[in-house]
């Protein structure tokens, strides 16, 4: 780390325990229209937004600049309202099956989580960054899932701490992503835990696959433990909808293909998540994260 960045981390540190606590003090809704209205003004003067415009040209070659201009924007909206509910994540979670239609959260996927959490089995669960991408974790734990989730740690360590006080009690078992992470991984399904992670970004190290027909790598990892462990693997995704409300949604378990030997095959599976992906990016693109270089 350089001089600089050393004498900036604590600011940063500092700055955005600061906004954590205006956003406490706002409430969820307050906070999320906040941070969104800032993300709108602010998200098109930046590097990321001219990376958003490539990707999606590319992604929807069909589509006019008016529409990509509107995609961008609600992806800048998402993006903040993201960052406003980030400490109000327990708040979010309001879903009571007594009363399905009545609170913030709506679901589908009732009788998968049921069944999931009552299998004896563990499971593998894929996610993308579409909506709020950390409710899906939230929901594994609120439904009793016995879970583990990998995160990436943010590099300030303030910064880092104060998100792991808000995920801890509230996604089950936390595995950093790391070298030694697959292990961690692989502990948590031996104890018949249901290991969920984020899989829509590049990875250097991955296999090939294709992703809105465009070549480009992703991670296997997933796919490697299905292998090993021959469990099953489903998709979960929240989607934003009017009214400052989420639906949670999985698909699967999915039929994975497999090799001449029977066992599941990494790359056919990596590629059949990715189409999965796709698929939800699809629906409502102004929700996915374009703002991360998905193609290299």
């Amino acid at each position: 780390m350089g001089r600089l960045s050393r004498l900036t981390a604590p600011l940063v540190g500092v700055l955005v325990g600061g906004l954590f606590a205006l956003a406490r003090r706002a409430g969820p809704d307050r906070a999320a229209d906040a941070c969104a209205w800032l993300a709108r003004h602010v998200g098109p003067r930046l590097r990321e937004h001219r990376i958003g415009q490539a990707q999606l040209r590319a992604a929807f070659p069909d589509k006019d600049e008016a529409w990509i201009a509107a995609t961008l924007l609600g992806g800048w909206d998402n993006l903040g309202r993201v960052a406003g509910e980030y400490v109000h994540l327990g708040r979010l979670w309001d879903y009571d099956p007594d009363h399905p239609d009545a609170g913030r959260i709506v679901t589908d996927a009732g009788p998968a989580l049921a069944e999931m959490r009552d299998d004896g089995k563990p499971a593998l669960l894929f996610a993308a960054h579409l909506a709020n991408w950390e409710l899906p974790a939230v929901a594994a734990a609120a439904h009793g899932l016995p879970a583990a989730v990998v995160y990436r740690m943010p590099n300030n360590r303030s910064v880092a701490t104060r998100i792991m006080a808000i995920r801890a009690g509230l996604m089950g078992r936390l595995i950093r992503s790391r070298r030694e992470a697959v292990f961690e991984m692989a502990t948590a399904l031996e104890h018949g835990e249901h290991l969920g992670m984020l899989v829509d970004q590049h990875w250097s190290r991955g296999v090939d696959i294709t992703f809105f027909g465009r070549a480009c790598k992703a991670n296997p990892t997933l796919a490697r433990l299905a292998r090993q462990f021959d469990c099953p693997v489903y998709g979960v995704r929240m989607i934003r909808l009017p009214g400052r409300r989420f639906r949670l949604s999985t698909v699967g378990p999915l039929t994975l293909p497999r090799d001449t030997a029977g066992q599941v095959d990494v790359a056919g599976t990596t590629q059949l998540i990715a189409t999965v992906v796709e698929g939800w990016v699809r629906e409502h693109p102004e929700q996915w994260l374009w703002f991360h270089r998905r193609w290299r």
